[in-house]
């Protein structure tokens, strides 16, 4: 792979095999030799070969090998070959045999991981995968993968592609060391990963965008906050509760726009709450448990958000908190661990290492099933547990000194009770400071 260059994130290659098996015409062979492409620097000639069934019928109606530099052709095939490539590397038809549209319908039904060597064939690729317009379409067109991100090391990040099974590096993050030893939260929304924390004077907010496959800082919300509930759909995403610079517990929203990058201020909440957790569920917006009132006790209590009416209304019962016990502050307990999957809500019961989904007819939460038995956690600190498209996360590893490994076990909810199967495992620190779910 292409290092340093938009769209593109290192590869573990020691687990990775026919990467590029993508696109369901023939790249019977692609020669992008140096000079023949816009790029930052100067690398060697890649090859990348691509070959798998037909997944659309734009690409019944091409019908054709797309072919550059093949080397059967003769030289005066290859010279007429290099210049068509030239004289179409900034045309708006990108696959110049059939046309844009039927390009771009064929593009968006490739795997987002190859999209950083697609980008790398001409600048007419090049913008349409870092302007964000083809995973707008992907997003229409109800295309959709689903990436893990999360970091068991500070200030390393790392992605986990579930049905390729293929682990990817972020770069490093840049921070002062205030916000390194800080509170944070995370979140995916859209195509950006957002890391929110706190450095000397305020909080801040780093993203990584995965068009540029860099990070960025400078972001503000209306109210800035730690310690809230959120969650994204689609391109939007809702932080609710939290505290604010003064430690002082809110109940005020907001929602964000990933693509406007804009934040707009929500109707606040009936209680305030920090520590609490958020889902969307039948397209409304959820947050769950946390700590509130005089005492900073925790809550049972849950409110729904309807994007509609604008109005919150609160559900009692809603948390999977267990009984706080009295030798220990409920600020101990990490927020409660839950996800939705196909509109239906899970929770990780931590200590007794069970799955509990939540009945929403008579409003209580029912126990299905057991965790991975080594996937260890501090009172709920240090465990991932998140929806991944349609199939439930967990990621976390057995306790060890020094550095362990972590593993990433999913289970379909649609086939069942839970049936845990390890995807992938890799030596790191065992503890899972942040996780987000990126699907786009």
């Amino acid at each position: 792979m292409l290092k340093d260059r938009s769209c593109l994130v290192s590869w573990d290659y020691r687990t990775e095999s026919n990467w590029a098996a993508c696109m369901s015409y023939r790249l019977d062979r692609i020669e992008v030799q140096r000079g023949k492409r816009p790029l930052e620097n100067d690398e060697e000639s890649e090859h990348v070969q691509c070959k798998l069934p037909k997944q659309s019928d734009a690409f019944n109606r091409a019908g054709v090998a797309l072919s550059l530099g093949n080397s059967s052709a003769s030289p005066d095939e290859q010279a007429g070959n290099q210049r068509h490539a030239g004289d179409n590397s900034d045309s708006s038809s990108l696959i110049h045999a059939i046309g844009r549209d039927n390009s771009i319908s064929c593009l968006i039904r490739c795997s987002r991981s190859d999209y950083g060597a697609i980008a790398s064939l001409n600048s007419s690729f090049r913008s349409l995968i870092r302007s964000g317009e083809l995973y707008r379409l992907r997003r229409q067109n109800g295309v959709v993968e689903h990436w893990v991100y999360f970091s068991c090391q500070l200030l390393e990040w790392e992605a986990f592609d579930p049905t390729r099974r293929r682990w990817m590096h972020l770069p490093t993050m840049n921070p002062n060391e205030c916000f390194v030893f800080s509170d944070k939260e995370s979140l995916a929304v859209g195509t950006e990963l957002l890391v929110f924390g706190k450095e000397v004077l305020a909080h801040v907010i780093y993203r990584y965008s995965l068009l540029t496959n860099t990070w960025s800082s400078g972001m503000q919300m209306n109210a800035p906050r730690c310690l809230f509930g959120s969650a994204s759909l689609e391109e939007i995403a809702i932080l609710a509760g939290g505290c604010d610079s003064q430690g002082s517990i809110l109940s005020s929203a907001e929602l964000y726009n990933s693509e406007a990058g804009t934040w707009k201020t929500l109707p606040s909440m009936n209680k305030p709450r920090k520590m609490c957790s958020g889902v969307f569920m039948d397209r409304k917006f959820y947050v769950i448990g946390g700590i509130g009132g005089a005492e900073s006790k925790l809550l049972t209590c849950g409110e729904e958000y309807d994007l509609e009416t604008g109005t919150w209304t609160e559900i009692p019962n809603m948390s999977p908190v267990r009984t706080a016990r009295n030798d220990m502050p409920a600020t101990s307990e990490a927020p409660p661990l839950v996800a939705v999957v196909n509109n239906e809500l899970y929770a990780a019961d931590y200590a007794d290492m069970e799955v509990r989904k939540y009945d929403k007819q008579d409003k209580e939460w029912v126990t299905i099933g057991r965790l991975p038995e080594r996937a260890a956690s501090m009172n709920g600190w240090g465990l991932a547990f998140r929806a991944c498209g349609d199939r439930l996360i967990v990621i976390g590893g057995p306790r060890a000194i020094g550095e362990g490994y972590i593993e990433v076990n999913s289970w379909l909810p649609s086939e069942g009770p839970p049936q845990w199967n390890l995807l992938g495992r890799k030596r790191s620190g065992s503890f899972v400071y942040n996780c987000a779910v990126m699907g786009c």
